[in-house]
């Protein structure tokens, strides 16, 4: 975090302070909210959690070198308090990022936030420095939590916004206005709890009305491809720019194909030039993603050769999300066990389909959360799919989603042992461990929920009997 004194920081947050010799002493560490995570000079944020209460820690973090705690109640050491910490880290955000005058990009969608997230941030900090989320740290606490890593060397400030209903996104915006948009699909992700996927398409668009009018520099970038995103250009003032494959995208690809290892490529066309892309990712759904990457560092001055370099020497940064891992054996194991919905459960049973030509495919699939009444049908529509596209083997693993999997296969057309149904995580890799042979390609993906990427690891340690936890 840029320096700032504990007097101004209490001033900020309109809090209290308790117990501190010397307001004008600076934080000059990080802001966290993990004791384990504490370094000199860091402010240390006490949440109260359902199992932890981050102020049991205070004197601790202070003994580590914090130089306070920001806290709801006095803690016996240097603290600043306040009414509401979440609130508080908040508005300390908001205020951090009026200050570094950085380019903020902010973006949300239903799939592929966090691998778009990684690519931009890849892209962007060839040009200057960049600071972006990690991971998938998207949410009220996340998303302030990262904007006040960035120094006063930042330039370009990437952050992914998640939202479970109306007024989520438009709240993130408020604490971190951003300057550049993207939206990047609507899909059926969280429909059960959003209601539709026209309240879903209500709620990305927040980001798009929250951007300043294009002659302040607001710009929006939408999916020319998903009409429910498209249609989100009547509600911005901002400047709008389609990237997509269509032909009435901005930023566009063409000639889009998968390698023989299941790796995009594809010829990359921009207001200013075109460039040919061929990504170390997996999967045909990674050419959306790159497109939206593509089209904010267009906006941001960088030219269409030096994006379609770094596009295609940018990798995964976020755990479980198309790992890809060949054994010693010359079994490939994908780990895409991080979260699932339809439209990512499609694109990774496309790439399994493409990465496995030659050899034998196994789809591991679970329970895609989340999906209300629309549940049932996916689970069957997917088990279908994965028949259709000739992946060798399905095993769904757990419970009634699952059941649902194996059942759409069957009745698509799989039959004896081609589809299976089992219980938990242990009963996946016995199977898989009795059956295995090189050249084999393994899919694993399921909701996060589930915990299926006890599987990818199990496989993964070759030579050991270990067991996983059934969840």
């Amino acid at each position: 975090m840029i320096a700032l004194s504990l007097a101004e920081i209490a001033a900020v947050v309109g809090g209290q302070t308790h117990d501190i010799p010397d307001p004008s002493a600076e934080v000059t560490g990080p802001v966290v909210r993990d004791s384990r995570e504490v370094e000199p000079g860091s402010l240390f944020v006490a949440f109260v959690g359902e199992r932890v209460d981050g102020h049991d820690y205070a004197a601790a973090v202070v003994e580590a070198g914090a130089a306070a705690v920001l806290a709801s109640r006095p803690v016996g050491v240097p603290a600043i308090v306040v009414d509401d910490v979440q609130t508080a880290l908040g508005a300390l955000a908001r205020h951090v990022v009026h200050k570094l005058g950085a380019t903020l990009v902010a973006l949300t969608g239903s799939a592929g936030k966090t691998s778009s997230k990684d690519l931009i941030a890849q892209v962007l900090r060839r040009k200057a420095p960049t600071v972006f989320t990690p991971g998938s740290l998207n949410n009220e606490i996340g998303l302030p939590l990262t904007a006040l890593s960035a120094t006063e060397e930042t330039r370009f400030l990437v952050l992914e916004m998640g939202a479970r209903g109306i007024g989520h996104i438009r709240y993130l915006a408020d604490l971190t206005p951003p300057k550049i948009g993207l939206v990047l699909n609507v899909g059926t992700a969280h429909i059960g709890e959003f209601g539709g996927r026209e309240q879903i398409a209500q709620a990305k668009g927040e980001l798009v009305e929250s951007l300043p009018p294009a002659g302040e520099g607001g710009i929006a970038i939408l999916n020319a491809d998903d009409p429910l995103v498209r249609a989100m250009a009547s509600r911005t003032k901002a400047k709008v720019v389609f990237f997509g494959e269509s032909g009435e995208a901005d930023v566009r690809a063409e000639n889009v194909r998968l390698t023989d290892s299941g790796q995009p490529a594809f010829s990359l066309h921009t207001p200013s030039g075109c460039s040919d892309v061929t990504m170390r990712l997996y999967g045909e759904h990674h050419v959306s993603n790159a497109l939206a990457a593509a089209a904010v560092a267009h906006e941001l001055g960088m030219s269409a050769e030096e994006i379609a370099t770094a596009l295609s020497e940018a990798g995964s940064l976020s755990r479980w999300r198309m790992e890809v891992t060949e054994r010693p054996d010359g079994v490939t194991i994908v780990n895409d066990a991080y979260n699932a919905n339809p439209e990512s459960m499609r694109a990774a049973l496309r790439a399994l389909a493409a990465m496995g030509k030659g050899g034998r495919t196994w789809a591991v699939l679970g329970k895609m959360a989340e999906l209300g009444d629309e549940a049932l049908a996916e689970h069957d529509a997917v088990g279908r799919l994965a028949v259709r596209l000739n992946v060798g083997k399905l095993v769904a693993v757990g419970g009634r989603e699952a059941a649902w999997l194996q059942l759409g296969a069957y009745n698509e057309g799989s039959w004896g042992e081609e589809s299976v149904h089992v219980s938990d995580a242990q009963a996946a890799v016995d199977l898989l461990r009795s059956e295995l042979r090189p050249g084999d390609v393994v899919l694993v993906k399921a909701s996060r929920s589930v915990g299926l990427e006890s599987v990818a690891q199990a496989l993964l340690a070759t030579g050991t009997e270990g067991e996983v936890a059934a969840r």
